[in-house]
């Protein structure tokens, strides 16, 4: 099999031929997303959705004029580089989130534009720069070493680049980047998206039946093995094996053996029990983990805390109407609870079972109702804060607009560090938690610092997505008319209630003479559907929210955001266009069960459809695979050639899962494993890639290596071809990040 590493090795030299696509969300360089401003710029030549309001454009033309630059060309150059502040890629441009930078980073290479960004660059822009103002006086030029960290202070005085910097290479080494890494960089111009680049629909989407189960939440381990954690509302939590794609095996799940039971400390009904759960981010080490439910004061006297209504909210408790909170106000709390399973093992990565004995109450509010109180929890990849998601309470027609209020934590997206905890004598918080200091009200005293985003309903089931945590996506349930998918953002307003996605909601509903909404610069969904457009039986609707695909399993859905709706009828993907846009558009696919699926799958009676009864939630696992828990089982997406769905970009690699492959000795030996190890080794370009191998040897037919790369929705397979007398090996699956 030597050569079959040899090949690989020159493969991976291969992919790094390959441009480099940005992987940026417009956003501004506080995190949060353009809007379209009262006043247009007068002084930047942007308009649309863009970063800057007509104060900052002022702002940046008064200093613009302070640099007293004489020579036009210079003069044009600089000018364009302060207003890229006002792109509404800026965030990438600047590199938000990484150290302070008083200019973008300045494209220092040819073509460094990516395959996804219309190609402007024809030079080194940054050489341009060099070459246009390098003798030219600039007052309080931003292009000081001491503003990029490094050399003395600077003064007032007239400077050149020459007095700056030593050289064009000192000064590019500084300024300057290609577009590497997943990010752009500035050309002397706006980012102009390639419109050409689009994802085409999916012919369908192809399932296989893994278990039995009806769960409502499951977490890939965080140890990056093929385990995950598995729940459901009553308040039981499994860990269970996942099953190798193509094995033809079902979840190894033992439903006798929980993990933990928390059952005896969660209300559970219809509306209420276990929302959610969450494992830290170093669980491995720690053995920290988090659930999501709902506590009854009435009968558990541990649950208390602050009433959602309240005087700060302009809301009295006893004038909640009847039957809100049943026999009292605010009987029912949200709680977010941390357990550990430190102890039951020799590492917490080995622990089979947990203990149920809360180790700490992070968050808790009472509700002021027994609907829409939302209850995921989740940790960002990227920032590895918590996220806890509200809904607006559910007092329909009563005028509160929680979702709306900046001193109420309902109908809100909350941020909060749960590796530091407030200091003593800190009351103003609702639990044990402090406060990131970028949260966008973290030092507003008229607003809650929780507070990430604002103006949702009912959030059910939002997710990062892992290719680009810049994508934190919510489904939000609609009231009425409409179910939408909200890109999240920082300070993000999505509406509601005087919107239900992007149409006006019934302003009679949504306000009182005393408490109007009025909304500057609201975010509308990028993708959902109407009432009306589904289960016009049932006469409802309620979406729930998933992931983009990230798997190469099925190509023709990769970058894909897959969701659906409640009542099983409907799942539809989302694809972007152009890429990295944050325009969508949304295909319902239909969706069949393999014939060779571990389990039996049912089908709709005289139809393809696969009978999936209600549609709880979806999961990923470690391997990026997307699973969907119904009332019927849980079901995982796997090869669309297994349903007869066309797919250009699939490639076939052996038998059916349920039938082994044979040879004439016996030794025939298959093994798959996605491929992306290598490409982390150089330059890390495996978040631009996914490939995967399958390897066949036979002592008597020699071996046989095929590998298909999915890079940018294209296909590459190369295959190599050795001698007899190939290795055995026992079955693996390796999925590295």
């Amino acid at each position: 099999m030597e050569g079959a590493f040899n090949f690989f090795s020159l493969f991976c030299l291969f992919l790094l031929l390959l441009p480099y696509p940005i992987s940026s969300l417009p956003l501004c360089t506080d995190l949060g997303a353009p809007f379209s401003p009262q006043k247009p710029l007068v002084f930047c030549p942007y308009s649309g959705n863009v970063c800057c309001d007509s104060a900052k454009d002022l702002q940046l033309q008064k200093q613009y004029e302070a640099m007293n630059i004489s020579d036009t060309a210079c003069a044009s150059t600089v000018k364009s580089i302060l207003c890229a502040t006002c792109d509404p890629f800026s965030a990438e441009l600047y590199r938000a989130g990484t150290r302070s930078r008083p200019v973008p980073v300045l494209c220092n290479s040819t073509g460094s534009a990516d395959s996804l960004v219309s190609k402007q660059a024809t030079s080194s822009y940054c050489s341009s720069v060099w070459d246009t103002c390098q003798d030219i006086s600039i007052k309080n030029s931003p292009f000081a070493p001491s503003l990029q960290g490094a050399g003395t202070s600077q003064n007032s005085t007239s400077s050149t680049l020459t007095d700056l910097w030593q050289s064009k290479s000192d000064f590019c080494d500084s300024f300057g980047g290609a577009s590497a890494d997943d990010s752009s960089c500035f050309q002397g111009k706006p980012i102009s998206l390639n419109k050409s680049d689009t994802l085409p629909a999916p012919k369908g989407m192809c399932l296989e039946k893994v278990g039995n189960g009806a769960y409502l939440n499951m977490v890939a381990h965080p140890d990056g093995s093929n385990r995950a954690f598995f729940s459901n509302q009553r308040g039981k939590i499994w860990l269970a094996k996942v099953p190798e794609q193509g094995s033809g095996d079902s979840l190894e799940l033992d439903e006798s053996s929980p993990f933990v039971d928390l059952t005896d400390q969660i209300h559970f009904d219809t509306s209420f029990g276990m929302m959610g759960m969450a494992f830290h981010p170093n669980f491995a080490q720690n053995g920290r983990f988090f659930a999501s439910f709902n506590c009854d004061k009435v009968s558990n006297p541990g649950c208390s805390a602050r009433c959602a209504c309240n005087s700060d909210v302009g809301c009295d408790p006893s004038k909640l109407p009847p039957g809100s909170a049943t026999d009292a106000p605010c009987q029912y709390h949200m709680v977010v609870a941390e357990y550990s399973a430190n102890g039951t093992a020799s590492a917490p990565s080995q622990a089979e079972t947990a203990k149920p004995t809360e180790v700490r109450r992070i968050f808790t509010i009472g509700l002021p109702s027994s609907s829409s109180h939302g209850g995921q929890v989740l940790f960002s990849p990227a920032d590895k804060y918590m996220y806890i998601m509200t809904g607006d309470g559910g007092l329909k027609g009563e005028g509160h607009n929680f979702a709306q209020n900046k001193n109420s934590l309902l109908g809100k997206v909350m941020r909060i560090d749960v590796d530091n905890f407030p200091s003593e004598g800190n009351t103003d918080l609702w639990g044990n938690y402090s406060i990131p200091r970028d949260n966008p009200y973290s030092k507003d005293k008229e607003a809650q610092p929780e507070i990430w985003a604002e103006g949702l309903r009912n959030p059910w089931r939002c997710s990062f997505d892992v290719e680009r945590p810049s994508y934190f996506v919510c489904a939000d349930t609609g009231q009425d008319h409409y179910e939408e998918v909200d890109i999240i953002t920082k300070g993000g307003n999505y509406g509601w209630p005087a919107y239900e996605g992007p149409l006006l909601y019934d302003s009679k509903q949504s306000a009182t003479k005393n408490n109007t909404v009025d909304i500057t610069n609201p975010i509308f969904p990028v993708a959902g559907y109407s009432h009306s457009d589904v289960n016009k039986k049932e006469g409802s609707a309620a979406i729930s929210g998933g992931y983009f695909y990230r798997s190469t399993t099925d190509p023709c859905m990769y970058g894909s955001y897959v969701y659906a709706d409640l009542y099983a009828g409907n799942v539809w993907a989302a694809a972007e266009t152009p890429k990295n846009s944050g325009n969508f558009s949304a295909t319902s696919i239909p969706f069949s069960c393999a014939k060779d699926s571990p389990m039996n799958c049912s089908t709709v009676p005289n139809s393809r459809l696969a009978a999936l009864g209600y549609i709880f939630s979806f999961g990923e696992d470690n391997n990026k695979e997307i699973y969907i828990l119904t009332s019927t089982g849980v079901y995982r997406i796997v090869q669309p050639s297994r349903c007869d769905f066309t797919c250009s970009k699939e490639v076939k690699t052996s038998a059916s899962p349920n039938t082994p492959p044979s040879s004439s000795n016996g030794h025939h030996i298959t093994i798959q494993f996605l491929f992306s190890k290598c490409v982390r080794l150089q330059l890390a370009a495996q978040r631009r890639s996914r490939c995967k191998t399958t390897a066949i040897a036979d002592e008597n037919l020699g071996s046989h290596i095929a590998l298909s790369c999915f890079y940018s929705n294209q296909v590459l397979h190369m295959t190599e071809t050795t001698g007899a007398g190939g290795a055995h090996a026992q079955n693996k699956n390796w999925s590295r990040d």
